[in-house]
């Protein structure tokens, strides 16, 4: 009877980590297509002005973030392809690992999966990342990003905020 169970919550997990994984790919999605665009209609560096302190300029990334190792010659393409590669891996068998009622965990580890490879695809096909999204207040400009980087960010928010709410439970 016990192997029964056993075998019945492997199945729901297996069926609840490939949606996690429709959660990553809609991120991917929805960056691709947010880039292409931008990518399209934006002069590169020309920003198109939304609000006083929101822009829409294109920009292309060879380094990692905030421009981190931009101007190295053309080696940290490979060199943040491949620690995407490795960091998505680690993040499959994360989630395929998580139990049922992890929610919050596998929804943070979903949007970093997806923006891990949203920006991968960038670097492999492009030699760059393509950013568009940019914040300032007067002359002080945020780095531009995309929707992976956002995604990123919010799944690394995520994962912080649930870490601590569970330790907060568990005392």
């Amino acid at each position: 009877m016990e192997s029964v169970e056993q075998s019945r919550e492997e199945d729901l997990r297996s069926t609840l980590w490939m949606r996690w994984l429709g959660v990553a790919g809609l991120v991917v999605v929805l960056d691709q297509i947010t880039k292409q665009i931008a990518d399209t209609l934006l002069v590169y560096n020309d920003p198109l002005v939304v609000l006083p302190i929101f822009n829409f300029t294109l920009r292309y990334n060879t380094g990692a973030a905030f421009g981190f190792l931009a101007d190295s010659g053309g080696w940290q393409r490979w060199f943040f392809s491949l620690i995407a590669i490795v960091v998505s891996v680690f993040l499959v068998a994360w989630l395929r690992r998580l139990p049922r009622f992890a929610l919050w965990e596998a929804f943070g580890i979903s949007m970093i999966l997806g923006g891990a490879v949203g920006n991968l695809i960038d670097r492999l096909l492009f030699g760059h990342v393509i950013d568009f999204i940019e914040f300032h207040y007067q002359h002080w400009f945020w780095p531009a990003f995309n929707v992976a980087d956002s995604a990123i960010t919010v799944g690394v928010a995520v994962l912080i905020l649930d870490s601590l709410f569970q330790a907060k439970a568990k005392r």
